[in-house]
């Protein structure tokens, strides 16, 4: 089946008509992300004819600046060639407003400037604003638009808000930002955006599991040895020092990326695919995990931070040495944690989370490693191991799942080769643009919260890292380790495995055809 009628088939109708606000559109994400998945959305006939965006900056810009600015942007960033007809749509329904964040009269200016928009291009009332903004400004934007009357659904018609992560910099200003939100919004008004879910490996790991019966018998501690989630990076932080040195890996990708991750990996089946019953498992496996001891927070997390070194051949700079960065900086750019659920499906079985900059490859993937069979009726043959089975889910950059099994090795000699069955999106269902960011803004405007955190979900995370943003703040300057760009991590990563016998899984392009059949090392 082609990939435009796999879009097709894949939704039912068209998203309601509405407006859409972004608040920070002169920043990257806006021409870089959410103009270009609007731009995929339109050419998948997803977005109704009743449609506009308005963008809020502080810069001066007219219409005709802001949409020649994102044309010449689209040119740039569109994942695809695009088609002049069907940009010529969307630019005549972009607008733009200068405003402070911080300034009463900002959301007077926008309630009408909605007001027309509204009136000219028949969206029915609804409005749907994105926070593309610094983490600051999240409360005061949400509460002004409060003020403003711009949130209300009482005469009108829905009233949705995008808000970004980071939500919170640990559990208690987590809290304090929900509860200040939740003054001014509703629960079912808030969808605290995770652009990880938007990717299809992600999205498809519940249907993997809950729809396909010959995985989920074996997908528990009787069976699966362990489970390690990978998010690596080759880029350094780039030019976004200043905000690194505030947030660090910790704060930035493991109560939100990685415990998501971990959460539709482990999750028990809900009973039905409504938002709330999904992130009712979801909840409810964050609650699980257990929340260890200081000295246990310890031993079962690892940092790192990057020193020089070399990527692509090319010399890379360490992070105390990149812009808007401290040359005495204690920040982590890489972490590792040993996590357990402590629950009937996953009791102890090790769940094993790592993320960094600067690292050997770019990779996001689940890799799940499964329990070695009896090896005795092996014993009098010249093999001496047995395969391990891994099945890998891999989320980016190329989509797919690999299942890991042995083979007899051709030959009069009985041998174990170790073979990877792999699938890829591209290959099987064509090359579908995106930005990762088109699914979550269809299921927003639609009103299903699904793939969008809930407030207990945030606060569950935030939890989970507590301990360890204890002891790490308790640890004298010095005790950071470091490991040299290029690599992968620090050697204490390794160590912290090798404690359980276990060791970290060799990644690889799934899209790579060229794999030998390997003769079984493991």
């Amino acid at each position: 089946m082609a990939a435009d009628q796999l879009q097709q088939t894949s939704s039912t109708h068209t998203a309601p008509p509405c407006t859409i606000v972004i608040f920070g559109a002169a920043g990257d994400l806006t021409k870089r992300k959410l103009i270009p998945a609007l731009y995929n959305l339109k050419e998948s006939k997803l977005l109704p004819d009743s449609f506009a965006v308005i963008g809020v900056a502080r810069a001066e810009m007219t219409d005709g600046e802001f949409r020649r600015r994102l044309s010449d942007d689209m040119r740039e960033f569109a994942t695809d060639q695009v088609d002049p007809e069907l940009w010529r749509w969307l630019e005549e329904r972009l607008f733009y407003l200068s405003g402070d964040f911080g300034d009463d009269q900002t959301y007077q200016n926008l309630k009408e400037r909605l007001n027309q928009i509204d009136t000219e291009q028949k969206t029915s009332g609804n409005f749907l604003f994105y926070l593309a903004t610094a983490p600051d400004y999240f409360a005061p934007v949400v509460q002004r638009l409060g003020a403003a009357g711009l949130t209300s659904e009482k005469d009108s018609g829905w009233r949705h808000v995008i808000v970004e992560k980071p939500f919170g910099s640990d559990l208690k200003s987590a809290m304090k930002l929900n509860v200040d939100i939740k003054e001014v919004l509703d629960e079912r008004q808030i969808y605290r955006i995770d652009h990880y879910l938007g990717k299809e490996t992600v999205q498809n790991i519940m249907v993997f599991r809950f729809g396909n019966s010959i995985f989920e018998p074996i997908w528990n501690r009787r069976y699966i040895d362990s489970v390690q989630i990978t998010a690596a990076e080759k880029v350094g932080v780039e030019q976004r020092g200043g905000y690194y040195e505030k947030a660090g890996a910790l704060r930035d990708m493991v109560p939100n990326h990685l415990l998501q991750l971990v959460t539709l990996t482990a999750m028990e089946p809900p009973i039905s695919f409504d938002a709330n019953a999904v992130r009712d498992e979801q909840t409810k496996i964050l609650h699980a995990i257990q929340h260890p001891s200081t000295e246990e927070a310890a031993r079962r997390a690892v940092r790192g931070q990057y020193d020089a070194g070399e990527i692509d051949g090319e010399k890379v700079p360490a992070y105390r040495s990149e812009p808007n960065v401290a040359p005495d900086s204690e920040v982590e750019t890489f972490v590792a944690l040993k996590l357990l659920i402590d629950n009937w499906r996953w009791a102890d079985v090790p769940f094993y989370l790592r993320t960094g900059k600067r690292l050997a490859a770019r990779d996001t993937e689940i890799a799940i490693t499964f329990k070695h069979p009896p090896f005795s009726l092996f014993r009098k043959t010249p093999i001496d191991r047995l395969t391990t089975n891994r099945l890998v889910l891999h989320i980016q950059p190329d989509e797919g799942i690999s299942l890991r099994f042995g083979a007899k090795v051709p030959g009069p000699v009985l041998g174990i080769g170790s073979v990877d069955m792999d699938f890829d999106y591209e290959d099987y269902f064509g090359d579908t643009p995106s930005t990762g960011y088109e699914r979550l803004l269809y299921d927003c405007m639609l009103g299903d919260a699904t793939l969008f955190q809930r407030a207990d979900q945030v606060e569950a995370g935030w939890a989970v890292v507590a301990p360890i943003q204890e002891i790490w703040s308790e640890r004298g300057r010095g005790s950071l380790p470091t490991y040299p760009a290029g690599s992968w991590g620090p050697v204490e990563a390794d160590e912290l495995l090798k404690s359980d016998n276990q060791g970290w899984e060799k990644t690889y392009n799934v899209a790579d055809k060229t794999k030998p059949v390997q003769r079984d090392q493991d």
